[in-house]
C-alpha cells in the first residue's frame, strides 16, 4: 500500500527530488538571466529595456534564493549552467520568454505544493507569481512587436 518502507525512506526520496527540482530551477534562472540581458539590449526603446532589466533583477533574486535553498539541502553550492539557448532575434526571444515563463509558473507551483518546508513553499509560490507577471510583460511586448 505504501511505496516506502519507513518514514526516513520517504523523507530521503522527497529531499532527493527536491534537490533535483531546485537544481533545475537554478539552471532555468541562470539561463533566463543571460537571455534577458540579451533581450534588453535588443529592446526598441528605453522603457521596454528598463522593464526587461527589472524582470532580469527578479530572476537574479530568484536565483540567489534558490542557491540558498540548494546549499541548505545539499551542503554544497550548485554548479549552474545554461540549459536553454536564447533566440537571437527580439521577437523570437519574446516568444521564447513567454512560453518559458508560463512553464516555469507550473513548475514552481508544483515544487511549492510538494515541499514540506514552509520557507521553501513561500519562496517558490512568490517566484511563481513573479514569473506569471513576467509572462504578461513579455506577451505585451510581443504583441506590440508583431
Amino acid at each position: 500500500m505504501y511505496p516506502f518502507t519507513n518514514y526516513y525512506d520517504a523523507l530521503n526520496r522527497q529531499t532527493h527530488t527536491l534537490d533535483q527540482d531546485v537544481e533545475k530551477a537554478i539552471n532555468g534562472e541562470y539561463s533566463a538571466i543571460d537571455c534577458y540581458a540579451r533581450l534588453a539590449n535588443m529592446a526598441p526603446d528605453k522603457k521596454e529595456r528598463e522593464q526587461i532589466l527589472e524582470i532580469r533583477q527578479d530572476e537574479i533574486k530568484h536565483y540567489q534564493q534558490f542557491v540558498q535553498i540548494y546549499r541548505s539541502l545539499t551542503g554544497v553550492p550548485p554548479q549552474p549552467k545554461i540549459t536553454e539557448e536564447c533566440p537571437s532575434s527580439y521577437v523570437k526571444g519574446l516568444e521564447f520568454a513567454i512560453e518559458d515563463e508560463q512553464k516555469t509558473v507550473d513548475f514552481y507551483m508544483e515544487i511549492a505544493d510538494n515541499a514540506a518546508d514552509p520557507f521553501i513553499k513561500d519562496v517558490f509560490r512568490r517566484a511563481a507569481a513573479d514569473e506569471q507577471n513576467h509572462a504578461v510583460w513579455f506577451l505585451y511586448y510581443f504583441s506590440k512587436a508583431k
